[in-house]
């Protein structure tokens, strides 16, 4: 029990010295106060929400303007709260999003550290496999298995995580041909340890700053993705997710009568989940790949141009046009 609570213990100091790290970064700041915000409002929805948007019993007039009772008004067809649907409908688009983002990742780093570590026809199989999920096309897959097997929540999640871990797999894969050949990877092997203790003790540590950032960009992605398929009708019907309300919006005429909160609630919603994980992965990048901060060479180029520079840069160009020019009309001339 005490080397567990001292593992338990371990992870929490070092998420929580990450989580510093992102705090003092002014854009990791910006990002972790909008997710915070977002899981505040998925957590507590029953106590934020004035009303709740799946009893029947709450619902008002139908096509409602927005007041103190209904903040953003009340939907065209069935007369709910809409901003009670905003507030319940995150709960759909993080959970979404994090369980895919987080799957992917496990996923993606186990077919990407076993190709890259063991070889030979594991590497080959995983390979091949990953070639060819790249080239089905997702989307008319998943209307042909939603359809076969429910239009759930749970559905999609395991159609992204089956058909989205081949690209993270293939580049886990060509860093671990690099980790592989490191000398604390060989002095484990010399030491005797097995494959899969090495791979998962000293070769999987090395790539989780890369397995971190891309669970925060694949959540975005999945949060756009999910809003799409609700839009196209694909999604759970006995859920509320924005891509949902924006789909109900569109099919109730929403335009058409000028109910506009109905479509920009939650396009602000998935504008601000999808603005908040990317903040937070480009944050990670440059956190853990220097050589990305905002301090690099070809940042501080383009910075100290100024007007005058890019005058002077312009008039040798037109030098060497004129130059070049009497060079051809003299050539011309011989």
């Amino acid at each position: 029990m005490k080397r567990i609570g001292s593992v338990l213990l371990g992870i929490l100091k070092g998420v929580l010295s990450f989580l510093g790290k992102l705090w003092r970064h002014p854009k990791g700041r910006v990002g972790l106060i909008l997710v915070g915000l977002l899981i505040f409002c998925a957590v507590f929805a029953p106590l934020i929400a004035p009303y709740d948007p799946y009893d029947v019993t709450q619902r008002a007039q139908k096509g409602l303007s927005p007041s103190w009772d209904h903040l953003l008004g009340t939907t065209i067809t069935t007369g709910q709260d809409i901003f009670s649907m905003l507030i319940y409908g995150t709960r759909v688009s993080l959970a979404i999003g994090l369980i895919t983002g987080i799957s992917l990742a496990f996923l993606g780093a186990l077919m990407g550290v076993m190709a890259g570590y063991i070889g030979g026809i594991v590497d080959t199989v995983i390979m091949r496999t990953v070639d060819v999920l790249l080239v089905i096309p997702t989307l008319p897959l998943t209307i042909v298995l939603t359809n076969l097997f429910g239009r759930s929540y749970t559905m999609i999640i395991i159609i992204f995580t089956l058909f989205g871990w081949t690209g993270l797999a293939r580049v886990i894969r060509s860093l671990v041909l690099v980790l592989k050949n490191a000398n604390y990877v060989k002095a484990a092997e010399l030491a005797g340890a097995s494959k899969w203790h090495i791979m998962f003790k000293h070769i999987l540590p090395g790539t989780s700053h890369l397995l971190i950032m891309s669970t925060a960009l694949t959540s975005a992605g999945i949060m756009v993705a999910e809003a799409g398929l609700s839009f196209l009708g694909l999604g759970d019907p006995t859920a509320i997710s924005w891509g949902k309300m924006l789909a109900e919006a569109q099919s109730g005429g929403a335009l058409l009568f000028g109910h506009f909160f109905w479509i920009i609630a939650p396009g602000i919603g998935i504008f601000i989940a999808v603005f908040s994980f990317m903040r937070i992965g480009l944050v990670m990048e440059e956190i853990f790949n220097p050589k990305m901060k905002q301090s690099a060479g070809i940042y501080k180029l383009f910075k100290n141009l100024n007007n005058t520079y890019i005058q002077e840069v312009f008039a040798s160009m037109s030098e060497d046009a004129i130059l070049g020019l009497g060079g051809a009309n003299h050539e011309s001339h011989a």
